[in-house]
């Protein structure tokens, strides 16, 4: 029997390979004889970068850089991929919620400038092509401190550059592009997200991902007025819409900066990882695929990786088991896309602490579990 492990992080636990390595210990316990295949994957948040240099024998280079808040240095990394030409930025290692502890999260607060330092560092090393996966972010301002990290200056109506946040983007009265980083104009970039929401509104940024991000209803309000105005300012300066674009709330806003200033292809990062650690290629002849993250539940089918996996799987003809921390409303939708069971790892009442740091074990048992069910089907 061969079976493919190919599952994302669980946020603020485990890493994608370490997530493989307790499943296939549970899988080998049960199933000494199997081929196990590990397939570290991401969709364009946390593990990103991992998935894509380790895929194509590339390197890191670490860069000090500004954190989420602007009083914060951080030592980052990004990544050159085996061409040397294509560099991977994740978002998350600069300007990350999991940077901050949750007293520290303040979405009017947080920027995305050290995102824009480690682009500026991975074209000194010459990047020719970029792929941001802005999964992952503290931030709600829209991309700015990354375009403010690469010469763009945001202006208010004296004049003056505004600050650092999501609030300062309702000062915003004029773009000056004349000092953005001229190599730019040279480079191809692809950004790499995990969702499809448009900027403001009921899907937007502030409203579906601020709440995580430590904004209140009305800093959540507040904040999806700022990324109008700002939309509104990029139309107006620019003459590029991104308001309404499919992906551009992402990161808080920040597939909107990439839209708007960099004129980035948005793509599931998904594909993305999929096709660069040949995702096709090490599922032929499976006869399972196990794949899961922190979470699994109705927003699982917007671009996250159980659901990408699976769809792939799915048209191969091979069934998908997802293991997650959690489970929420809407996991029945996800055998649409070939996931043909869903498992939560946790097999007793626990709090959020014990859970994370049991992630190991609990998903080594449940993976036996699940070894025991494979067996039932193939005989």
């Amino acid at each position: 029997m061969k079976i493919v492990i190919a599952p994302d992080s669980f946020k603020e636990s485990l890493s994608a390979a370490e997530v493989c390595r307790a499943i296939q210990k549970g899988i080998s316990q049960r199933l000494p004889s199997s081929e196990v295949v590990c397939v570290p994957m991401a969709d364009g948040g946390e593990g990103t970068l991992d998935a894509l240099v380790d895929a194509t024998n590339g390197y890191r280079q670490a860069v000090r850089v500004m954190g989420p808040l602007p009083d914060m240095q951080v030592e980052a990394q990004f990544g050159m991929l085996g061409d040397g030409e294509t560099a991977v930025i994740e978002m998350a290692r600069a300007s990350g919620i999991e940077l901050l502890t949750p007293e520290q999260r303040d979405p009017r607060l947080t920027t995305s400038y050290g995102t824009g330092q480690l682009i500026s560092a991975a074209l000194d090393a010459g990047a020719k092509r970029l792929i941001v996966a802005i999964g992952g972010s503290a931030t709600n301002d829209g991309g700015v401190g990354m375009m403010q990290a690469l010469g763009v200056r945001f202006l208010d109506k004296y004049r003056y550059p505004i600050g650092h946040g999501g609030a300062q983007l309702s000062r915003i009265a004029d773009i000056d592009m004349e000092a953005l980083d001229p190599r730019l104009a040279d480079v191809e970039v692809v950004a790499a997200c995990d969702v499809d929401n448009p900027l403001v509104g009921e899907r937007g940024a502030s409203a579906v991902f601020g709440p995580q991000k430590g904004a209140s209803p009305d800093v959540v309000a507040q904040l999806d007025l700022a990324l109008a105005k700002y939309a509104g300012c990029i139309d107006e300066k620019l003459g590029c819409q991104v308001i309404d674009v499919a992906g551009a709330g992402a990161a808080g806003g920040m597939g909107a900066a990439l839209l708007a200033f960099m004129q980035a292809e948005l793509k599931p990062g998904i594909e993305i990882v999929s096709e660069t650690v040949s995702l096709s290629e090490k599922l032929q002849g499976a006869d399972w695929v196990i794949t899961g993250e922190g979470r699994v539940d109705g927003q699982t089918l917007g671009g996250k990786t159980p659901a990408g996996v699976a769809k792939l799987a799915h048209s191969m003809g091979i069934p998908t088991i997802a293991l997650a921390g959690s489970m929420g409303d809407g996991c029945d939708t996800l055998r649409q896309v070939g996931i043909v069971a869903c498992f939560s790892i946790l097999s007793k009442p626990c709090s959020l602490s014990q859970a994370l740091s049991e992630g190991a074990e609990n998903l080594t048992l449940t993976a036996f579990q699940v070894a025991g069910m494979m067996v039932n089907q193939s005989d």
